[in-house]
C-alpha cells in the first residue's frame, strides 16, 4: 500500500469504509494519527516487558497496569485529541518500561517495541516508520485479525478503566491484555493463532464486562425502571457526557446546594437509573440525544460540558471555553481536571463558570424510561416468560450498539418502527437514540424498548439471554427467540461483538457496514463459523430476522 499521511479505519466511519489516510472522519489529524499509533507501539512494549516479568514469577504493579489500560482507553475514536497529553503519555510510557525492563534476569528476545527508547525529538519519525501503525503488518488477514483484536483490547480496557476508577481490579484481564498486546507482535503466529486469540479476547471481554458490572451495581446499586426528564429547569447546568460514573458521583457531590443543576448526555444517560443518584435533588434529567448531536446541543446548553470519557465531536468556537474533559479524554485548548484513582477530583473551577452561565435552553419535553438492566428483568422474569410463553411476545431484537452521524443509521429508526408489536427491543449503548423517543406502546405492561443502559451495560444483555435460555430450558443460546441486529461506531463495540462470539452467540446482523479492518478472508471466516452478516434493507432484514414484513 503507497504511503499516506495517515492510515485509520477503527471506527465504523473511516473514509470510504476503508480507512482515513489524510485527515481522519473523527477530526483528528495526521501528526495526532501519528502519536496515537505510537502510543500503542511503546505500549505494546511495555507489555512485552511485563509479560515477561510476570514468567519469572515478578509481579507487576497496579499502576503499571492501569497506565497500559488508560494508554489504550486514549487511543479509542473521539477519547483524546491533545497531541501534547498523547506525548507526555509516550514517555512516561517509555521511563516506566525501561525502569521495568531492567528487572527482567533474562531480557533477550524481546522485540523493537519492547527495546527502543527515543527523545521526543525522534517520536515523530518514529511514528512515520515501517514498525509503527496499522500498515506496519504487511499481510493483509494477519493486520486485519491483529486490528481486531488491538481493538477489542481497547474495548477491554476501557470497560477495566471504569472499573479502576471504582476501585475494583482484575490482575488476570490486566495480565491478559498486556500479554495478548505482546503476542500482536509475535511474527511466529498464524492465521490460526490468532482467530484463537481473538475468541480468548472475546472470554476476557466477559470478564471484563463482568468487572465493571459488579463495579457499578458494588457502588451504586442494581438499575431500575426509571422515568428521566427530556426536558429543563431555570437554573445554571452543568452537562456530562461520556461513561465514567466516578466522575459524576464526584461532581454531583460538589454541586449540592450550590444551585447549579447537572444534566446528563448521550452514554451517560443512564446514570438516572442506578439508585444512589437519585438521592441528588440537582440532577435533572438527560438533555438532547447522542453524541454526534453536541455541536447544536452544547451551543444551547449555555452552561459548561465535562467530557468524562470519549465521544468528544471537536467543538465549535462556541461552546470551546465551555468544555472541560477529565480521565483519558482531551482536546487541545480545553481544560482538563486531574485526578488519580481513588483520589476527589476539584470541580470547583467547572461550578464557578456553571454559575456564571444562563440556563439551558430546552430543546424537548418530556420523558424516557429506562432501567431494563439484567437483575430489573429478572424482577420481571415471570411476566415476560409468561408473555413469551402465550405468545404476546414472539421475539426479542438485541437492538444494541452505537449511534453515528451517518445518514445510513436512520434505518434503525425505521426498523424500530416497522417491527411487529409482538416484538420487543432489548438495547444498550447510544444506539438508542435512534428509537428511545418513538411511541413503541408495551406489551402487558412491557416496554417494547428496554433499555439497559451504556454500552459498558452490554454484559446484562447477554445475561438476560442467558437467564432465558436457562428458564425455557434450551441447550444453545441460539434456539432463543432472540434476533441480533447491531449497530457499531467504535472499539468497545468490537469487545462486545467478541465477547458474544465467544459465548457462542451465532448470526449477528452488525451494521449500518462492516468493519473496514476487516480483510476478505477473515470476513470469510466470520461468516461462515459464526454466521456474521450485514444489513440489508428494513423489509428484508424484518423478514429474516423476524419473519415477516411490516
Amino acid at each position: 500500500m503507497e504511503k499516506c499521511e495517515m492510515f485509520c479505519y477503527q471506527c465504523q466511519e473511516t473514509a470510504r469504509g476503508t480507512g482515513c489516510t489524510k485527515v481522519g472522519v473523527c477530526g483528528k489529524r495526521p501528526e495526532l494519527s501519528g502519536m496515537l499509533d505510537l502510543l500503542v507501539y511503546v505500549t505494546k512494549g511495555l507489555s512485552c516487558v511485563t509479560t515477561m516479568l510476570r514468567e519469572e514469577g515478578k509481579e507487576v504493579g497496579k499502576d503499571v497496569n492501569h497506565l497500559v489500560t488508560v494508554n489504550l482507553f486514549a487511543t479509542i475514536t473521539n477519547a483524546n485529541f491533545d497531541r501534547d497529553a498523547i506525548i507526555a503519555r509516550i514517555k512516561e510510557t517509555l521511563a516506566v518500561k525501561e525502569e521495568l525492563r531492567a528487572k527482567l534476569v533474562d531480557p533477550t528476545g524481546l522485540p523493537e517495541a519492547a527495546v527502543w527508547n527515543g527523545n521526543e525529538n525522534e517520536f515523530d519519525s518514529k511514528a512515520d516508520s515501517d514498525e509503527v501503525g496499522v500498515l506496519a503488518t504487511e499481510n493483509e488477514d494477519v493486520r486485519s485479525l491483529r486490528e481486531m483484536i488491538t481493538y477489542g483490547l481497547k474495548g477491554l480496557a476501557a470497560y477495566s478503566k471504569h472499573a479502576n476508577a471504582l476501585m475494583q481490579d482484575n490482575e488476570e484481564v490486566d495480565a491478559f491484555i498486556q500479554s495478548a498486546l505482546a503476542k500482536l507482535l509475535d511474527d511466529s503466529l498464524g492465521l490460526d493463532d490468532l482467530v484463537a486469540l481473538t475468541l480468548e479476547t472475546g472470554k476476557y471481554g466477559v470478564d471484563g464486562m463482568a468487572l465493571l458490572d459488579g463495579a457499578n451495581t458494588g457502588a451504586y446499586g442494581n438499575p431500575e425502571i426509571t422515568e428521566v426528564n427530556i426536558g429543563v429547569r431555570n437554573n445554571p447546568g452543568i452537562l456530562v457526557s461520556g461513561h465514567d460514573l466516578k466522575d459524576l458521583e464526584q461532581l454531583l457531590e460538589q454541586t449540592k446546594g450550590t444551585g447549579v443543576d447537572v444534566y446528563t448526555h448521550s452514554e451517560m444517560l443512564p446514570a438516572h437509573y442506578y439508585p444512589a443518584f437519585k438521592k441528588y435533588d440537582n440532577f435533572v434529567g438527560n438533555y438532547g440525544n447522542a453524541w454526534w448531536k453536541q455541536k447544536e446541543e452544547f451551543a444551547t446548553f449555555n452552561g459548561p460540558i465535562l467530557m468524562t470519557t470519549n465521544c468528544i465531536v471537536p467543538p465549535a468556537d462556541s461552546y470551546k471555553e465551555r468544555l472541560w474533559t477529565t480521565g483519558a479524554a482531551g482536546y487541545p485548548g480545553c481544560r482538563h481536571i486531574e485526578g488519580e484513582y481513588g483520589a476527589v477530583k476539584d470541580f470547583s473551577d467547572i461550578i464557578a463558570q456553571a454559575k456564571t452561565c444562563a440556563p439551558p435552553q430546552e430543546i424537548e419535553t418530556g420523558s424516557i424510561i429506562g432501567g431494563f438492566a439484567h437483575e430489573q428483568v429478572f424482577a420481571l422474569a415471570d411476566k415476560v416468560v409468561d408473555a413469551v410463553k402465550s405468545g404476546a411476545i414472539r421475539k426479542f431484537v438485541v437492538m444494541g450498539g452505537c449511534d453515528g452521524r451517518m445518514k445510513s443509521r436512520d434505518y434503525y429508526t425505521e426498523f424500530a418502527k416497522k417491527l411487529p408489536n409482538d416484538v420487543v427491543i432489548l438495547t444498550a449503548g447510544c444506539a438508542k437514540y435512534k428509537y428511545n423517543k418513538l411511541a413503541l406502546g408495551d406489551i402487558g405492561g412491557i416496554p417494547r424498548v428496554l433499555d439497559a443502559g451504556q454500552c459498558n451495560d452490554s454484559y446484562s444483555l447477554a445475561l438476560i439471554a442467558l437467564k432465558l435460555k436457562e428458564v425455557f430450558g434450551l441447550d444453545d443460546i441460539n434456539d432463543l427467540p432472540i434476533a441480533f441486529n447491531i449497530a457499531w461506531y467504535e472499539q468497545k463495540a468490537v469487545i462486545v461483538l467478541l465477547a458474544l462470539l465467544y459465548l457462542g452467540v451465532k448470526n449477528i446482523h452488525l451494521g449500518p457496514t462492516l468493519p473496514g479492518f476487516l480483510s476478505p478472508n477473515v470476513a470469510k471466516v466470520l461468516v461462515e463459523n459464526f454466521g456474521i452478516a450485514g444489513i440489508g434493507t428494513v423489509d428484508e432484514d424484518l423478514k429474516l430476522l423476524v419473519g415477516e414484513t411490516a
